[in-house]
């Protein structure tokens, strides 16, 4: 429980710097060109607001329904659909009255503000932190994967040399990598030997809904970190810290060994060799369905020694640009992700995720650290969001917009009025979508 509130605390948090952010882009550009902006809120107050106070012509509030935030900008159709103001005369504070780059200006300073902020904290971060990673050498004893992975074609212990022909420096890079380029192979080294393993579109399937592990293969010095409610683990009295010596009097060097064996093992009856508080004890468990126990392994840090990892830091000037060109990639990277989502090949869509998704990126202990990568990257979200091409977000006024500057002619107000309705509907439905998939996922 202490680890939701804790993941629920840093995503409010986060979403709310956001959009109170992206509001203010909005609110600089309009009050800039002398354009009245009669309110500023976090998250939206149908009804009533949780709280409010009136500062000149702005009214500053925070509502009740947790759904993002706006500011109602004078003569402009948004999502107040006040009809009564739109059908007067223009007045030269309003929206309406302003020189069309002008009105773009407006409509794109909230996503101008969310890359400006990206890149601003992934500065702050590399200069702060600089930037570690597990280099793809550094997994010596090649890999462990999972039986999503084996069906891929992948092998416990085979050690990856090239994703398209191109080495992958960063090991944590080498999934995203497969997944957003639509790698074709993946080049192995297996027992000395060199071998190609096609990835096919079936296979991305997998992939991009997480189904498939490949982490650095771990030396099998370990011991229970975490046992699952009403597991196995718990019925056979497994305790936290328990250390593992073998199975069934068997010995392993390697972790995903001793997991094969519990594979291999599925509704029988096993016994573990461990070590509790040093003194030599078996207990006996029987393994379930899939093949598991139920408890989180902990390994031995001294142990995996052998994983080094590299840090790179950075002097304030170096910062800068590795801060914009991280924030670029990750751009880039976001953009792959969005196209694969209108892939019905890839079923991306089935892995659309709501605010429970978004949740659970953020770790269950708070980190600042992680905090601001979140908040980063939840920053380029809401940016790259925001300009699709839909009525009710910033894209779709900028389509409109854009038209006017091209052709001259401007958009009536009729039309933009049920423009703007359908992407409200539009959006709507994609809310219950992606959050109506969290709840599936929940119960599945």
């Amino acid at each position: 429980m202490e680890q939701v509130l804790i993941k629920a605390a840093q995503l409010i948090l986060s979403l709310s710097l956001l959009v109170i952010l992206h509001e203010f882009g909005h609110f600089a550009f309009a009050r800039l060109f002398k354009t009245r902006v009669e309110k500023f809120y976090l998250f939206f107050d149908p009804w009533f607001s949780l709280f409010k106070v009136k500062k000149g012509d702005t009214e500053y509030g925070v509502g009740w329904l947790p759904l993002g935030g706006y500011v109602k900008i004078s003569g402009m159709i948004d999502e107040s659909m006040d009809k009564e103001a739109m059908s007067q005369e223009p007045q030269p504070w309003e929206f309406r009255s302003k020189k069309a780059y002008q009105r773009l200006l407006i409509m794109i300073g909230g996503v101008l503000m969310n890359f400006i902020l990206a890149f601003v904290i992934y500065i702050a971060i590399l200069y702060a932190y600089g930037t570690e990673y597990l280099p793809t050498a550094s997994a010596k004893y090649g890999i462990m994967v999972n039986e999503a992975a084996e069906e891929i074609g992948l092998h416990n212990g085979d050690k990856i040399l090239a994703v398209d022909g191109q080495y992958i420096e960063n090991f944590q890079k080498i999934l995203p990598t497969i997944v957003l380029d639509k790698a074709q192979s993946i080049t192995v080294d297996r027992n000395g030997e060199k071998v190609d393993v096609a990835i096919t579109d079936d296979h991305l399937v997998p992939l991009i809904k997480g189904q498939v592990t490949i982490s650095p293969r771990y030396l099998f010095d370990c011991s229970v970190a975490k046992i699952v409610k009403d597991s196995p683990a718990a019925e056979a009295g497994l305790q936290k810290g328990d250390e593992f010596v073998g199975v069934d009097g068997q010995n392993f060097r390697f972790y995903d060994e001793f997991i094969n064996y519990l594979r291999d093992h599925k509704e029988q009856t096993v016994v573990l060799n461990l070590l509790r508080n040093q003194q030599a004890t078996d207990v006996t468990a029987t393994v379930d369905a899939d093949g598991k126990l139920g408890f989180q392994a902990e390994f031995d840090q001294e142990t995996m020694a052998y994983l080094e990892t590299k840090t790179i830091k950075y002097t304030f000037a170096e910062s800068i640009p590795a801060g914009i060109t991280r924030g670029i990639n990750t751009v880039k990277d976001y953009l792959k992700q969005f196209k694969l989502i209108f892939s019905p090949k890839t079923k991306a869509y089935e892995s659309l995720g709501g605010f429970i998704s978004i949740g659970n990126i953020f770790p269950g202990a708070w980190d600042w650290y992680a905090f601001w990568n979140m908040t980063a990257f939840l920053s380029i979200i809401l940016g790259v969001m925001n300009l699709l091409p839909i009525p009710a977000l910033d894209g779709g006024h900028v389509i409109f917009l854009l038209f006017e500057m091209i052709t001259g002619r401007k958009p009536g107000e009729k039309f933009l009025e049920y423009a703007q309705i359908t992407g409200m509907i539009i959006l709507l439905g994609l809310v219950l979508f992606a959050n109506a998939n969290d709840i599936i996922k929940l119960f599945n």
